[in-house]
């Protein structure tokens, strides 16, 4: 996601950096929620893994960490709601067209077409701005997600990705915080109430307060 929402610090960074063995360790937590896939499938989820560590190489989020633990943690939340392999490969690489110059061509080339069409999918979501002034808009804001997302397994990275961005936003601004929260309670907390997912619509609910 972009800087403004998702606490993204491009910079170099000494790949010795202390935190690094916690992406490594966060990747091994993900890799055993994963006993419900076949093995050539894990190994996909592992080269999607090592692409997107390298794309993201040099990046930091704002608290300190290796920026490749926040796809990690969207792709965590996938394996929770026991999303396919494809899913969780397209979140562990959903930043990779819009933060690190990766083509969608590249993306299709190297993991096939359905993972890079739910890859430029997200990034498509993330270019959508949704006015919190226009109260009104909010349900036909919802709306234009469901429909601009065609397989629903964007929507579901989409709200992993949010939620894990809410339990991390930290000391951001507090007019930066409101807007974000705003959202996050008029669009993607419906939505997760809508799809069935209850324990993330009170979550997202509870983290937006």
């Amino acid at each position: 996601m972009s800087t403004a929402d998702n606490g993204t610090l491009s910079s170099p960074v000494d790949q010795a950096h202390p935190a690094a063995s916690a992406a490594a360790a966060s990747f091994a937590a993900l890799l055993g929620k994963l006993d419900y896939l076949g093995s050539a499938e894990t190994e996909s989820i592992r080269q999607a893994y090592r692409f997107a560590d390298e794309a993201h190489l040099g990046q930091l989020r704002k608290n300190g960490d290796p920026y490749i633990t926040h796809p990690i943690a969207v792709a965590a939340q996938c394996a929770e709601w026991k999303l396919d392999a494809q899913a969780l490969m397209a979140a562990l690489m959903h930043d990779a067209i819009e933060d690190c110059g990766v083509t969608k061509e590249e993306l299709v080339q190297r993991f096939g077409a359905p993972v890079a069409e739910l890859v430029d999918g997200l990034t498509k979501l993330e270019k959508l701005e949704f006015d919190t002034r226009e109260q009104n808009q909010a349900e036909s804001f919802r709306k234009m997600l469901l429909a601009m997302a065609k397989d629903v397994r964007v929507i579901l990275i989409k709200l992993a990705d949010r939620t894990h961005n809410m339990r991390t936003m930290g000391d951001m601004p507090r007019s930066k915080w409101q807007r974000i929260s705003s959202e996050t309670l008029e669009i993607y907390a419906p939505i997760a109430h809508r799809l069935g997912l209850n324990f993330t619509y009170r979550e997202l609910q509870d983290l937006a307060f």
